[in-house]
This record gives C-alpha cells, structure tokens and sequence, in this order.
C-alpha cells in the first residue's frame, strides 16, 4: 500500500483546482466556495491563504510575475507579489448561475477552462478554449467539467463531465491545443463506484484521475486499461497533481462538500490536502500565452 500522508490539514469546503511551479517549489489550490486561494511551500509544508473576491477554481503562471486565475466571472491576471487582480477575458460575462471549474493548461500554452452551475444544473456548463488572448467554446452542455489533461506530445486532451462517468479522448492540434476530431470515450465509468473527477498526465502518458466518492485515484492507460488504484483517506478526493523538485510527489485536494453531520463524523480528513508517492514522475506545467504577438 502506497503511505499517504497530509500536505496541508486546511480543511476545504470544496478544494480544487491544484497547480505547481517548480522553481519556486510552490503548490496553489483553492477552496471554490469559500472563496480562498492556497500556497504552500512543498518542502518547507508552510501554508499561506488568500482570501478572493468571488469563486475561483483553476489558476496558470503566465511568468514569473503574474498568474492568470479563473473566476466566476472571467479570467484575471493576478499580481503575484500583491495578489491584486484585473479583469483580462470576460467569462459567461451574461450568465451569473454559472462559475468556473476544472482547467489546465495543454503544452502549447492554450487554457482549456469548464464552466458549470452554481448548483451543479444539468447541462448548464461548457469547456472553453483560451490562447493569445481568444476565447472559443469547444462543447457545451456539460453539468460537472472535470479531469481536463494533455498527452506529453500536446496531441491528445482527456476531459470528462463527471454527471456522465465518461472519461473523453481527443486529437488536438499540437500547436494551438484545438481539437482536430470528434471526442470518443476512452474510459466507461457508468455505474461504478465513484464519479470521475480532477486528472492530470505524468510522462509516461498515463492518466491520474481522482474518484470523488470512492476515495481513491486511479491510473489509466493512455488506451483506457486500468493500471492502478491508490486509496486515500477522504471519501472526495478532487485533483491530484506532480509536484517536488522532480515531480515524483503527487499531492491530490479533496471536498467535504455534501458531507452531513454523520458524513463528517466518519470522513474526519475530508478536505485535507494530502501527499504520496506515486511511482512515476510528472510532467511540469506549461505557462498560459495570453497575448497575442
């Protein structure tokens, strides 16, 4: 069994959205509802939170200076150094039912970003497109975007919508992170325990992605086979992410969002941050080109 330890004991409301920059050995995550932005030192394990303005759920270094952060209402540069933000690309500027979810940042620099219901509504969500400074709407109709991830090469996106339990393949242009094909299902996880959450890609192109329900996170195959299940200690888990100074630690957030009295009372690590090793190394994360030269 894989040992699992805690990273951070800050406990979420619904933590998401992980991401690391290496030179700075620094890990970021937010908890979405309660409107909080997390930075912690991996190796040091000190944690800092930022208090935001509205939800936020996915945050890309553009450089050393600046981060781009997705809102509820559109994508913000973000000053590291004084955490100020300013509106850079309106998102569902017309829809206020709507927030933003899972996102990541394909090799090229290109953003893809989900939206969904404030309340989780059928089919009121969509995944978008973000490079040198366009937004474009790749699908629509999705109620829980999640386990948005890119092959090493940039020629294949994975996401899914967790309401559906189908984990999609794609072929993408390499150079702009577009889709050049229709999406087919790679992984079918209809009526299994669990729903399909969070995910990312280490270098050997497999696919991590963690099992809000089950307590756990699995590796996939880039065909689809199951390779490996991991257990942790929190019913929900939501995103794992490669992190260390050679991307051979996963850290993975989890939620406590739904949990009752009795829920918490057995769930008693539920929305920790929590720490392992995986076995593989992962890939660093590719910075978000916002302009357009």
């Amino acid at each position: 069994m894989t040992e699992v330890g805690i990273l951070s004991d800050h406990t979420c409301h619904l933590g998401e959205g992980p991401t690391y920059d290496g030179p700075s050995d620094t890990l970021w995550w937010f908890d979405i509802l309660e409107r909080q932005l997390f930075e912690a030192k991996v190796a040091a394990g000190a944690t800092t939170v930022h208090t935001l303005p509205t939800m936020a759920s996915a945050l890309a270094y553009v450089d050393d200076e600046h981060q781009l952060v997705a809102t509820a209402d559109g994508l913000y540069l973000r000053d590291i150094a004084s955490g100020r933000l300013q509106l850079h690309t309106r998102l569902e500027e017309d829809n206020g039912l709507t927030r933003s979810n899972d996102g990541r940042v394909h090799p090229c620099g290109a953003l893809w970003i989900g939206t969904m219901g404030r309340r989780a509504e059928e089919g009121a969500g969509s995944i978008y497109h973000f490079f040198r400074g366009e937004l474009t709407k790749l699908y629509g109709r999705i109620t829980i975007p999640n386990a948005m991830c890119f092959s090493p090469d940039g020629r294949t996106g994975y996401f899914t919508d967790t309401h559906a339990g189908l984990l999609q393949r794609v072929a993408l242009d390499p150079e702009t992170g577009l889709p050049v094909a229709e999406p087919s299902t790679l992984v079918d996880h209809r009526g299994g325990e669990g729903g399909l959450d969070g995910a990312v890609v280490d270098v050997e192109g497999c696919i991590w992605n963690a099992r809000w329900g089950a307590g756990c996170i699995d590796r996939y195959s880039a065909d689809g086979e199951h390779l490996l299940t991991i257990p942790v200690p929190a019913s929900r888990p939501t995103c794992p992410m490669f992190v260390g100074p050679n991307l051979d630690r996963m850290i993975v957030t989890s939620a406590r969002e739904g949990l009752d009295a009795a829920g918490l009372k057995r769930d008693r690590q539920a929305g920790k941050t929590f720490i392992l090793d995986p076995g593989v190394r992962g890939l660093p994360e590719a910075r978000v080109r916002i302009d357009r030269s």
